[in-house]
């Protein structure tokens, strides 16, 4: 079960983060409480180890600052969370190493989703960023072939009901293990993914992918499975 953190605004929280085993860190570029300076994100991505996945969360960003972000930041990802047509999502693809499209559950677009040039279709609540839990039945529209990353309203008491219904590639959590805007709070995020895991091993009996994907240039089992 991959494991992401969004929201990252600090270096105590990236390394807390990491520590818990996290496969990937977002930091947000778009207008937020939560929002980053290039700068201090390349200085925390510094400490972090290298198999840790640090992505750039951007809403209708000019694809040419996106891919410049991504190099000044030193980030290996992207998430792209507004409304960015097919061609600027491919157009970015091919200059940055993996990218995340997000969806709202339930937005007909979701259906089209398989033919996007992203790595990895994001379903998020139908007022994405807004922490609030929406009816997980409508992931269900999700296409096949791309993996899925679940989010939106997800917290260390809900995330392991998602995963056995929902049963998503990964989840990906931000306010749901915060103090407060920019701030994580330690217990909430040690039991998300705690959480995550633990569901991830209920559901564990499924035919094993034994697939390994490349993804920024490093080898990695990303079934869980794999290391049991």
């Amino acid at each position: 079960m991959f494991v992401k953190i969004c929201g990252i605004a600090n270096e105590d929280d990236a390394l807390l983060a990491t520590a818990l085993d996290a496969d990937a860190l977002g930091f947000v570029f778009a207008p937020s409480p939560r929002q980053v300076h290039p700068e201090t994100v390349r200085d925390i991505v510094r400490r972090l180890p290298r198999e840790v996945h640090t992505i750039g969360v951007f809403r209708d960003e000019r694809p040419e600052r996106i891919v410049e972000i991504v190099g000044r930041a030193g980030l290996r990802g992207v998430q792209l969370h507004g409304h960015e047509p097919a061609s600027e999502v491919k157009w970015i693809r091919e200059r940055v190493q993996f990218v995340i499209q997000a969806f709202a559950a339930g937005d007909p677009a979701l259906a089209t989703a398989g033919a996007s040039a992203a790595d990895i279709v994001l379903i998020d609540s139908p007022d994405p960023g807004s922490g609030r839990v929406f009816d997980w039945r409508l992931a269900e529209g999700a296409p096949r072939g791309k993996r899925i990353l679940l989010a939106g309203g997800l917290t260390p008491d809900n995330v392991g009901e998602a995963i056995r219904l929902v049963r998503p590639w990964g989840v990906d959590v931000s306010s749901g293990v915060e103090r407060e805007p920019g701030r994580k709070d330690p217990g909430k995020l040690r039991r998300f993914v705690v959480a995550a895991r633990e569901a991830a091993a209920d559901i564990a009996d499924r035919p094993v992918d034994l697939t390994v994907d490349e993804v920024g240039g490093v080898t990695r089992p990303w079934d869980w499975q794999i290391d049991a």
